[in-house]
């Protein structure tokens, strides 16, 4: 199984990538992923995996499809359940000593990858921007405490477009899915800007589209 990792940090969405040291694709950059152990289900097999390649636990995670073409992998018929994660980055606790090299890469600039990850990213992507519009995931990849600006960036760097920041606010607090808190985020340059929290910080469908 594979396991594709999302977080928003830079502006940038950015996906972790290991480096394969074996045969097929040697040195060649891949989802972190494995084979389920014996009895193992595979929703405790991605936290598995979440836990070794990036240090977390207890994130949103989802299962994504199962992919099983002929020829994904030269070793024969082999076929993989992918999910997908999103980890806000100061969440994020990647080990240089592990023996795989997990990094962080851009989705806009992914290097060469082993079997269909590319397809897999390409296709964990679009599932995350849909859902962006009917439920309310981005909580998972943001501080508890955020601006509605950076609300806006974290969409914006999803969706791969600019949105009208007037039109953004008014339609995102509609929702009514996060509260105003009494204090603000000031800076040297920058008048305060007040901070907002999700009402309920777990995976809940929107009642009205985004």
């Amino acid at each position: 199984m594979d396991a594709v990792i999302f977080t928003v940090q830079e502006d940038d969405l950015q996906v972790l990538l290991i480096e394969r040291s074996n045969e097929p694709f040697r040195n060649y950059c891949a989802l972190p992923g494995g084979f389920l152990i014996k009895n193992e289900p595979s929703r405790d097999a991605v936290a598995r995996i979440l836990k070794d390649k990036a240090g977390v636990n207890n994130v949103y995670t989802e299962q994504l499809y199962t992919f099983d073409d002929l020829a994904r992998d030269p070793r024969g018929h082999t076929v993989t359940i992918a999910y997908f994660a999103l980890v806000p980055p100061t969440s994020l606790k990647i080990s240089s000593s592990v023996r795989e090299h997990p990094q962080l890469y851009s989705v806009k600039r992914l290097p060469n990858l082993a079997f269909d990850h590319r397809k897999i990213i390409e296709y964990a992507l679009g599932r995350l921007r849909a859902k962006l519009e009917y439920t309310n995931v981005v909580y998972s990849l943001l501080p508890k405490e955020f601006t509605i600006p950076q609300l806006q960036k974290t969409y914006e760097v999803i969706l791969g477009k600019r949105l009208d920041k007037r039109n953004f606010a008014k339609k995102f607090l509609s929702l009514n899915i996060v509260k105003p808190l009494p204090k603000k985020l000031g800076g040297p340059r920058r008048r305060p800007a007040r901070l907002y929290r999700f009402i309920s910080p777990s995976p809940q469908e929107l009642k009205k589209f985004f």
